[in-house]
């Protein structure tokens, strides 16, 4: 029975989330699967991945083939590097405690990054909602400024008017006076 590690999808349409499975490769994509050994949510940024590490590494010494993806995930995760590790304990070039270290290590590093990328990300967004706030400020600056203008102008007209009213009353009154005579 040949085997895969491979995705299962999952979620609704549009917002895919895929359980890592090792199952049949003669079995249906979402069908009967051996084992679910992780899941792998690429909605969030950095992609969220939980992975059974010493399960998905007891299935690729079995002989478990990794489809593509599947491969890109386990070698993110470090199942690959385990693996890698444990053969070379087998042949006897290294010890387990020297594989276990290296592991760690590597470990060690790959999370740093992630957490170096996650900050990034989170200081882009602050700075971009920053920005926005700026822009929104200056914005009703302007919408301010511009009904202050609006304001006075119509000021300016109405007290035009009153000028032109008074001016135009004096000169019927002085009319209906010289009509009456």
């Amino acid at each position: 029975m040949p085997v895969k590690i491979r995705l299962q999808r999952r979620g609704k349409k549009g917002k895919p989330f895929y359980w890592i499975v090792a199952a049949d490769s003669r079995a249906k994509r979402d069908g009967k699967f051996l084992e679910k050994l992780g899941t792998y949510n690429p909605n969030t940024n950095p992609a969220t991945i939980e992975l059974n590490l010493d399960s998905a590494v007891k299935w690729l010494h079995f002989g478990a083939q990794p489809t593509e993806t599947a491969r890109a995930i386990l070698s993110y995760k470090g199942a690959l590097l385990k693996h890698h590790l444990d053969g070379g304990v087998r042949k006897g070039a290294l010890t387990q405690e020297q594989a276990d270290e290296k592991l760690a290590k590597w470990l060690e590093e790959k999370a740093s990054k992630v957490n170096a990328k996650k900050d990034k990300l989170s200081k882009e967004k602050e700075a971009a909602k920053a920005k926005a706030i700026a822009a929104e400020k200056e914005v009703n600056a302007k919408r301010l400024a511009a009904a202050e203008e609006a304001a006075k102008a119509a000021e300016a007209e109405a007290a035009q008017e009153e000028a032109v009213a008074e001016a135009e009353a004096p000169a019927t009154d002085e009319n209906t006076q010289e009509t009456e005579a």
